[in-house]
């Protein structure tokens, strides 16, 4: 039976916490290589995963899952939480966290454009009214404002920024496919996705032990960002009404990731920010005008 207070109390609580995880981002990135960032944070995503299937008595059952669903999760797990993440965090260590947070929200848009060729979805007016919207808003953000005498600060943070949109929007069409339960599908790909990460950061920088500032942003990085936080926003899409009513929360947390950005990371936020991500938001508010299957995973 659906529980519209407790659905709420759960989307909130998920929004709150993904707002703070672009400044555990950038704080962590001090300390370490983006790389070594993934791999901690992953690890302990992992772990948060499993004690969640524990709990549950499912970790068992997860754990001896058939041949074909770790073959499944191998390919899911290579695109998040390795490929994905591999961009994302390389795009906040060159970039201002309030450059790559909102440009990292226009995987929406960019999921929309994919669903044409691998969906055989056509695309109307007011998505395509979306998309030039969605990416002024980019380019807004990018340019710092000076959209007329553009300069890009670091055209490779934009470009990976951009890069991990569609990774992201890939994964989730191939998700589509998956009908395992979505805790149970994103642990083994996770199982699946570390130890390519491990490989990563052993192959190119070597292992170590990095600070505890890092390690502990790593930590946080990990519990809020792919675990405990995926669970809670399950949560609330099961106990709510309507799902649109708990999915448009979704829409406060890059204003407030902004606030924890200046004041934790101590960014001053540009004016050109706040445009673009209106413009952002302004897209994504369009495309949410008309709803198809391809967007009931935004």
């Amino acid at each position: 039976m659906a529980d519209q207070k407790k659905a709420y109390l759960y989307g909130i609580s998920a929004v709150l916490l993904w707002s703070t995880v672009a400044s555990a981002f950038k704080i962590s990135l001090r300390y370490m290589a983006s790389c070594e960032l993934l791999l901690f944070s992953s690890l302990t995503s992992l772990l948060v995963l499993a004690g969640v299937l524990f709990v549950q008595g499912r970790l068992r059952q997860a754990l001896f899952s058939s041949p074909q669903e770790y073959g499944r999760s191998l390919k899911l797990g290579f695109l998040n939480p390795f490929l994905y993440y591999l961009m994302v965090f390389k795009a906040y260590e060159l970039l201002p966290a309030q450059e790559a947070q909102p440009i990292n929200y226009t995987w929406a848009i960019t999921l929309t454009l994919l669903a044409i060729p691998l969906l055989k979805q056509k695309i109307t007016l007011k998505e395509i009214a979306a998309v030039v919207v969605s990416y002024c808003g980019v380019f807004v953000i990018s340019t710092r404002g000076a959209v007329f005498a553009p300069h890009i600060s670091s055209p490779a943070g934009v470009a990976l920024a951009l890069a991990s949109t569609v990774i992201w929007a890939l994964y989730w069409i191939f998700n589509t496919r998956d009908s395992r339960d979505p805790v149970v599908g994103l642990f083994l790909n996770f199982v699946c996705g570390v130890p390519l990460v491990f490989l990563y950061c052993l192959i190119f920088i070597g292992l170590r032990l990095p600070p505890c500032r890092g390690l502990l942003g790593a930590m946080y990085s990990g519990v809020f960002e792919m675990g405990i936080t995926y669970v809670l926003w399950l949560s609330a899409l099961r106990e709510s009404e309507n799902a649109a009513r708990v999915s448009n929360l979704i829409f406060l947390s890059p204003f407030l990731s902004l606030l924890f950005i200046h004041f934790l990371v101590g960014e001053r936020i540009y004016s050109s920010t706040y445009v673009g991500l209106l413009l952002i938001m302004a897209g994504l508010g369009i495309q949410h005008l008309r709803k198809r299957p391809v967007e009931q995973l935004q």
